[in-house]
């Protein structure tokens, strides 16, 4: 028996200025359904989200709720209406504690002078334990990004939701978290609650949803039982036309010198990591695998003298790469693509080719330091060009841009110093197929061309598809190493949770 129809959208479009971003959506959302929600960065389905939540309003259309029309003017009635909103982007308050950033809309409802800590890291603690074993009294600043997650989504879980609206949930959590969210999502589903879960990837859709949507150029596309289409059918849907090769091809057995372009030997630091000795070749990609805090991200920034003193040697291109501050590391040519892309990767509010050229402000600059536009925007058409950035000015802020787009302006930025060795910290979290396709030929461009790519990340299809070997961290050491016909994620898994030896390679 299909289930009543909770929320329905009919017609509905917003413009913002010339650009029509939503153009006549229809959409239907059932009582006590996961409903995904697909589509490319610029399909239009954070417009429709935000005017669901109340912070856009439509300029035509029709909302209903519980078949009433509704009109959603401030996410204050949206809350009202129960419907609850856990954004991408982290937006907590980082200098209060966890439990007050949960409760922080009742607490500004509350009447009461005096905040009761105890009571409230008790009401906290209950919402936790679901999720994780956070601390209530931490302050969120303390806490790795994964751990700030799971608390926008214990906030979203103290309302009182009918509808829950969560988008990229998972970017930043751990295999385990996630699991654990999935299973939270369908137990409120089974309570009646409607989800409208956002994410690109496929993977989390099939094995969790209901129902898909697709979205494309502020269209709604198609609507099916996650049953009745496959992966594929929505990427196609998705991207309006086939992507078979979402990889680029990898290193010919031909094009294999062989030489050894970066060599780490011992590399160790306090408490972190020890022992870590890998090679990367010429003109290959390497990965880098391993669960979330195994310190993947720990060694190479050690490397780039991003955090902290480490010890060993390191080799680049047969020099030894003896340096002590990044500053210093990029001036020999090795930068690092953070997995924080807007708090760390680039600068939102500022213009796309100052950002571009904010790595190396001297390469634009005249006389007395003063910086030449005319040369930073020629810098950044250049860069722009060769990664098919896509923008309406090089003037505007990147904040105007797709998530993807916003990589390739962090990409940009990185080649604006014609780097040797470019680590890449989850390149494309957060970044629709398409984008993903583009910065994954990108990488193989640039190692094509002699540039070292080395690439972390959680997502174990992509080290497979993009990567020419990938090596597993765990607990602060490399456990294994993979290739070939070995490269699969049982293998990597493997190794990253069960004790490896560095001679289990392939």
């Amino acid at each position: 028996m299909t289930p009543p129809v909770l929320l329905q959208i009919s017609n509905l479009s917003k413009s913002f200025g010339p650009v029509r971003a939503l153009k006549g959506v229809d959409f239907v959302l059932r009582k006590g359904e996961i409903h995904a929600i697909a589509g490319e960065n610029g399909a239009g389905k954070s417009t429709l989200m935000n005017i669901i939540d109340g912070i856009l309003r439509p300029d035509g259309g029709e909302i209903r709720l519980d078949g009433a029309p509704v009109r959603i003017s401030s996410p204050a009635v949206a809350q009202r209406m129960g419907i609850g909103f856990v954004h991408q982007e982290i937006a907590l308050c980082p200098d209060v504690s966890v439990a007050e950033n949960i409760f922080m809309a009742a607490t500004n409802a509350s009447r009461s002078f005096l905040m009761d800590y105890k009571s409230l890291n008790r009401k906290a603690a209950e919402v936790l334990r679901q999720l994780s074993d956070i601390e209530p009294a931490t302050m969120v600043r303390d806490l790795p990004i994964s751990k700030q997650q799971l608390v926008e989504i214990a906030k979203a879980l103290t309302l009182d939701c009918r509808i829950l609206i969560l988008d990229e949930p998972t970017a930043a959590l751990t295999e385990a978290e996630a699991q654990l969210l999935f299973g939270i999502m369908r137990r409120l589903a089974d309570q009646g609650i409607s989800i409208i879960y956002i994410s690109h990837r496929m993977v989390e859709i099939f094995d969790n949803c209901d129902r898909v949507s697709v979205f494309r150029d502020g269209t709604h596309v198609v609507t099916h039982d996650v049953g009745d289409i496959t992966s594929s059918d929505v990427v196609n849907a998705m991207v309006g036309r086939e992507i078979s090769e979402l990889y680029p091809p990898k290193q010919a057995e031909g094009d294999k010198t062989g030489e050894v372009m970066l060599a780490v030997r011992g590399l160790s630091d306090a408490n972190r990591f020890h022992d870590v000795s890998f090679d990367l070749r010429r003109g290959e990609i390497l990965g880098v695998a391993g669960l979330i805090g195994a310190g993947r991200s720990e060694i190479v920034k050690g490397i780039c003298r991003l955090e902290g003193e480490v010890s060993g040697s390191i080799t680049l291109n047969g020099e030894p790469l003896d340096t002590r501050t990044y500053r210093e590391s990029i001036a020999k040519g090795v930068v690092y693509l953070s997995e924080d892309r807007k708090g760390d990767g680039v600068f939102l509010d500022l213009p796309i080719d100052a950002n571009v050229s904010a790595l190396r402000l001297g390469q634009v600059a005249r006389r007395f330091g003063l910086i030449d536009a005319e040369m930073e925007a020629g810098q950044a058409e250049r860069l722009g060009r060769k990664l098919n950035l896509k923008c309406g000015s090089l003037a505007d802020p990147v904040s105007s841009l797709s998530g993807g787009n916003q990589q390739k302006v962090a990409l940009a930025k990185m080649l604006s110093v014609n780097p040797q060795l470019i680590f890449l910290d989850e390149p494309t979290r957060g970044v629709d197929v398409g984008a993903k396709s583009e910065i994954h030929r990108i990488l193989r461009d640039l190692a094509n061309d002699g540039v070292g790519i080395v690439v972390i990340s959680s997502e174990l299809p992509e080290l497979i598809g993009l990567c020419d070997r990938v090596m597993v961290v765990r607990e602060g050491t490399i456990s294994g190493e993979v290739s070939g016909a070995d490269m699969t994620e049982e293998n990597m898994m493997h190794l990253a949770s069960v004790t490896g030896v560095q001679e289990e390679t392939a």
